[in-house]
């Protein structure tokens, strides 16, 4: 027992010694994280200077430095996305039997044109045959037991129930024939639609249950490209929306419209699933086909767009650009631009802040360049 109560105070000894270690340690590093906020905004505030005194000190000026400059002009801007998708038929079905037995004969092959209503295979219903055969014998005693109880019956002769247990007798025997009949019009299979034999599933000499797929018919002419698309982009995509489909097995491309969005988010993938509608009148696209999908997620009228290529950045983190300035004496000499970039898109960026239409920006050159260098533009 006291060796229990030692280590427990030993325990509590070390926990409380180790609390004080804890407690600086978090203000040391909150006060890193403080300081390294603080020389980021030093450094900024020290390039603006370092700038300033550049433009400022024309002792500080080098020689002219041969540059391209362009002034920049309002335009259009669009970011697009490309995903994957694939052509599935739009209508896929199987022939089967619905009553199950052995197959006789097949009457169609894989890849084969067949029309709706056309025969596929037939089932052996021998059996159901055999039946028939034994209940028609049935039922024409049974309609001749019928007749002489109903002549009786129409002369007063002989009880009612004889004439009804007759009577009742002969309907239930023809209802029971005319279902076996029905049965028996299903040992040929049909074609439900208009279209291609993609798959025979069973052949002659199988035996086929109830249900069992026999031949998988798609109809080829009408088909569509279904994609999975990244839940980022939900707010994007919308209903109608245009679309460009490429095919880079047939490259070809041809424009589409978005038919449907899904309803929910694949919990395993997080996309949603799109489909568009896509006319196969020839017969070209396959279901599937590798398909690309190209689509705008992002547009806007009126933007101030550059080259990425000619962001630079200081060691606080600022992006900058170098535009042609005139000085007091007329001159053109560079400065720095800071800028706040927008959406980007194939080496482009918008620009949200720090530039306007008109401005003069340095095309070519600007790495070999400091705030403050006289320019010999070459527009």
């Amino acid at each position: 027992m006291t060796k229990y109560i030692i280590t427990i105070i030993t325990i509590s000894l070390l926990l409380v010694a180790c609390q004080p270690q804890q407690d600086e340690l978090t203000m040391k590093r909150a006060e890193l994280k403080e300081k390294t906020a603080l020389l980021r905004t030093l450094q900024s505030e020290i390039d603006i200077l370092h700038e300033e005194v550049e433009t400022l000190s024309p002792e500080k000026k080098r020689d002219s430095v041969m540059v391209e400059v362009s002034p920049l002009a309002i335009q259009p801007f669009s970011r697009k996305v490309n995903i994957q998708g694939s052509v599935i038929s739009d209508e896929t079905v199987y022939a089967s039997s619905e009553m199950g037995g052995r197959i006789l004969s097949v009457n169609v092959k894989e890849g084969q044109q067949i029309s709706k209503g056309a025969l596929v295979a037939t089932v052996d219903m021998e059996t159901i045959q055999l039946q028939i055969n034994e209940m028609q014998t049935t039922l024409d005693l049974a309609n001749t037991v019928y007749e002489r109880q109903k002549k009786l019956w129409d002369q007063e002769i002989g009880s009612e129930i004889q004439y009804l247990q007759a009577k009742n007798n002969k309907e239930r025997l023809e209802k029971s024939l005319e279902t076996m009949r029905k049965q028996l019009s299903k040992r040929n299979i049909y074609a439900p639609i208009t279209g291609v034999v993609n798959k025979e599933y069973a052949s002659a000499g199988e035996v086929a249950g109830p249900g069992t797929p026999i031949v998988e018919i798609l109809d080829s002419r009408k088909i569509k490209v279904k994609a999975d698309v990244p839940e980022q982009y939900l707010a994007t995509i919308k209903k109608g929306q245009k679309v460009k489909l490429f095919f880079p097995a047939l490259n070809k491309e041809v424009d589409s419209k978005v038919s449907l969005i899904g309803a929910s988010i694949d919990p395993a993938n997080r996309t949603f699933e799109i489909e568009m509608n896509l006319n196969n009148s020839k017969g070209i696209y396959k279901p599937n086909l590798l398909t690309e999908i190209e689509f705008v997620d992002f547009t806007k009228d009126e933007a101030i767009v550059i080259p990425l290529e000619l962001l630079q950045e200081e060691v606080s983190g600022r992006k900058y650009v170098y535009v042609s300035k005139k000085d007091k004496d007329g001159r053109d000499i560079a400065t720095k631009a800071y800028v706040t970039l927008g959406a980007s898109y194939e080496g482009s960026v918008v620009i949200e802040e720090g530039l306007s239409a008109g401005d003069k920006i340095v095309t070519v050159g600007g790495r070999s360049l400091v705030a403050g260098n006289y320019l010999a533009p070459n527009m």
